[in-house]
């Protein structure tokens, strides 16, 4: 390819211009306007005012703001990596409960005990058991349970997940399935066993009415599939209520903190939201300890 010399600029005052510092053999008149160096038009790099040298350019690459989604999340290629790894998780501890070792299913669940006045086990137990708030939404209790929680998760999880990112997308499943824990103890803490990602999952469910609100999408199907999982919970013997209640209402709660944090301080709403949730789940956690000791 043949390219064509630039024309050289006339002598000013009978001296020559600078030589580009790229190319000294280069007479050129412009000058990069960060740093001031001269370049010739092979070098140039169009900026809002006047042109920069090329590592001008490079250097201030770094700290370009980040392009960021609509409710403040990083866009993500694949926007379902966070719903993939949870649904791996819980298959793993499944496999690990049900199959390998059983016991730990007790170890994992949420569990709460008052056998007798002044003996409490499990969550009534104090802080070194409340892990139990978390460990519980992977365990499950047979492959009807998990395949129910695991599809309504992959239906749910990657619209959410891509419109909040990763990140926030994490904390408002974490937080609805603690905060559904969280009121499953207070209401019935003195002979507790429950287990499942069913809160997480009805966090999700809050969230996506949140969402197609916002978005003015119809709301009847979102609020079809809700209704239809309400029947199910209350009719249907051993499902434990409180935290699919708990979780649909921290899920809504976040999902309205996250959506409609105004962008000015939406990073500051948006963290005392989550922080809010995990201090209800501790109110929840300490009325319901003092439940039992009344």
């Amino acid at each position: 390819m043949h390219l064509e010399e630039p024309v050289r600029p006339p002598v000013e005052g009978g001296h020559a211009l600078p030589g580009c510092y790229r190319h000294p053999e280069r007479e050129t008149g412009v000058g990069c306007v960060r740093c001031g160096r001269p370049i010739c038009p092979q070098c140039m790099v169009s900026a809002s005012v006047g042109f920069q040298c090329p590592e001008c350019v490079q250097d201030a690459a770094p700290h370009r703001s980040r392009p960021t989604g609509r409710f403040g999340g990083l866009p993500a290629g694949d926007g379902a990596v966070v719903t993939k790894v949870l649904i791996g998780l819980n298959v793993l501890v499944f496999l690990l409960t049900e199959y390998l070792d059983p016991s730990w299913k007790m170890r994992l669940g949420l569990f709460s005990y008052v056998p007798v006045p002044g003996v409490r086990l499990g969550v009534a137990g104090g802080p070194e058991d409340w892990y139990r708030l978390l460990t519980a939404m992977f365990v499950h209790g047979g492959v009807v349970h998990i395949a129910m929680n695991m599809v309504s998760l992959w239906v749910l999880g990657p619209q959410l997940e891509r419109v909040l990112g990763r990140v926030r997308f994490l904390a408002l499943y974490l937080v609805s399935g603690l905060v559904g824990n969280g009121l499953a103890y207070l209401v019935s803490g003195s002979a507790l066993y429950s287990v499942g990602a069913s809160g997480a999952i009805f966090g999700l469910l809050g969230a996506t009415v949140v969402l197609f609100r916002l978005n003015r999408v119809p709301l009847g199907p979102v609020v079809a599939l809700l209704v239809f999982n309400l029947v199910i919970t209350f009719s249907v013997s051993g499902i434990d209520w409180r935290a699919h209640i708990g979780g649909l209402v921290a899920g809504a709660v976040t999902a309205v903190g996250m959506m409609y944090a105004p962008r000015a301080r939406r990073d500051v709403v948006q963290s005392l939201t989550v922080a809010g949730m995990l201090g209800v789940t501790v109110l929840l956690v300490l009325l319901g300890t003092a439940r039992l000791s009344g």
